[in-house]
């Protein structure tokens, strides 16, 4: 089997097994007894933020499509005009799309008008592009307070593995920071708009689906860990068991 279909059948079989019923073993035990063990595969959250970048964004769009892999994008508005189209493309593909304010700005800084101006503003620029829907916020260095919690009109998502992919363009470190540190439930951070990260992204996706890691948006983690999403509410992972 070629790469390619190798690795569309993995991120395949990863979702259908993600939201499927248990896969379930049999375990013999003491008396000759027979335990069913219930599994699903880890679940993790790759996100991306300052985007969209047409020239890397789209490679990466390119790269997960292959994959058969969701991801989550927090837009800064102030990159949209121009990026109409691939932000189309990236939510005909089933990518969750989130805001990122419109200045990549720290939103405990802002007065109240300005926080509506940074994020409100971005929404509604992506709901002339995709229609009305929900379009949640990741706060510029997730830097909060319990003002910025009280406007967001929805959660805030954070997150639990950073490689801090834009220090370096170094590859292979910023895959080993994410692959060693993987856990089910993570949210992992990285940055679409570095020609490195998205080499970086692809990579750790490659290796995580060959050791059954399945991929999701992060309303899909929420969904799978019967998580109802609050408004106020920060978000850094969804382990087993939340």
């Amino acid at each position: 089997m070629g790469l390619k279909k190798k690795l569309l059948l993995l991120g395949i079989l990863c979702m259908a097994a993600a939201i499927g019923p248990a896969v379930r073993l049999e375990q013999t035990v003491g008396g000759g007894a027979v335990m069913e063990i219930s599994q699903k595969p880890p679940l993790v959250a790759l996100t991306f933020d300052d985007g969209p970048r047409n020239s890397t964004t789209g490679r990466l769009l390119e790269g997960l499509a292959l994959r058969e892999v969701p991801a989550t994008f927090f837009l800064v508005g102030s990159r949209i005009p121009g990026s109409e189209s691939l932000i189309q493309e990236m939510a005909a593909a089933g990518h969750q799309i989130g805001v990122h304010t419109f200045d990549h700005i720290q939103v405990t800084e802002l007065s109240h008008r300005d926080f509506d101006l940074q994020v409100g503003k971005t929404r509604a620029l992506l709901a002339d592009i995709l229609g009305s829907r929900d379009f949640w916020l990741r706060p510029p260095y997730g830097i909060v307070d319990a003002t910025a919690r009280q406007w967001a009109d929805g959660p805030l998502i954070l997150w639990s593995v950073d490689p801090e992919d834009w220090k370096d363009s170094d590859v292979n470190r910023i895959v080993a920071t994410v692959t060693e540190q993987a856990e089910d439930g993570d949210i992992i951070l990285m940055h679409d708009i570095y020609d490195s990260s998205v080499d970086a992204a692809l990579r750790i996706v490659d290796t995580l689906l060959a050791r059954g890691y399945c991929f999701v948006t992060v309303e899909q983690l929420m969904q799978l860990r019967d998580t109802a999403p609050e408004r106020g509410a920060l978000y850094t992972s969804l382990p087993p068991g939340r």
